[in-house]
């Protein structure tokens, strides 16, 4: 019993340390602002809680059948990294030259959104890339990938993979659902210098996700 609670808290710190600095909230928070900036406060948080649930969706799915999808479809790692930061850097440049006129006055002209529409922007591209995206998907298909010792020890791994996915998610939600207060506190100019910076960061980070896939796959050559 304490060899397995050990073994618990191990595999939880490992999910928890691997995939959260990695999903960041706080950096990714003003990209979040700017792409919800045409909702309101409830349909924000709404967005956020969604959000939180998807990308716990899709961490545990990766680290408990990831590694099986993409042997399966003959898709490696590296190509995930390589297409996934291309997205992730389209999106980051496009919000880099975004008009922050047209963000602010966008919310006068739009029709009342419904539960799917808010799924639908939720999902993609809340969810995947921006919050969890192919850097965080390969940690945990990298921690699902090698269970060891018998099926009480698969349990246990398991479920310290699901609480501390769970974590990240919770953590995830509170960034987000608060992103404006924390935003109106810096003023107007400070949350456009935060989100300019942010979505310059984003596109980095992009760059960086097909740099680290595409030299992995010159490796393999």
């Amino acid at each position: 019993m304490i060899a397995d609670a050990r073994q618990f808290l191990e595999v939880l710190f490992l999910a928890v340390a691997g995939i959260l600095p990695i999903v960041n909230p706080l950096a990714v928070a003003p990209v979040f602002l700017a792409k919800t900036a045409d909702l309101t406060t409830d349909e924000r948080r709404s967005v956020a809680s969604r959000v939180a649930h998807y990308g716990f969706a899709l961490l545990l799915a990766s680290a408990l059948v990831g590694a099986y999808v993409l042997d399966f479809f003959g898709i490696s790692i590296p190509v995930v990294q390589v297409a996934g930061g291309i997205v992730v850097g389209a999106i980051g440049w496009k919000l880099l030259w975004q008009d922050e006129v047209a963000v602010q006055t966008v919310r006068d002209a739009a029709e009342a959104y419904t539960p799917d529409d808010l799924g639908s922007r939720a999902f993609y591209p809340l969810t995947m890339p921006l919050t969890v995206g192919p850097g965080s998907i390969s940690v945990a298909i990298t921690l699902g990938a090698n269970p060891s010792g018998g099926v009480r020890t698969l349990v246990v791994t398991q479920a310290a993979h699901a609480v501390g996915f769970a974590i990240v998610a919770v953590a995830i939600y509170y960034v987000y659902a608060k992103a404006d207060v924390v935003l109106e506190r810096l003023g107007r100019t400070g949350a456009v210098i935060v989100a300019r910076l942010s979505a310059f960061i984003l596109l980095c980070i992009g760059v960086q996700i097909v740099w680290n896939g595409v030299r992995a796959l010159i490796a393999t050559v």
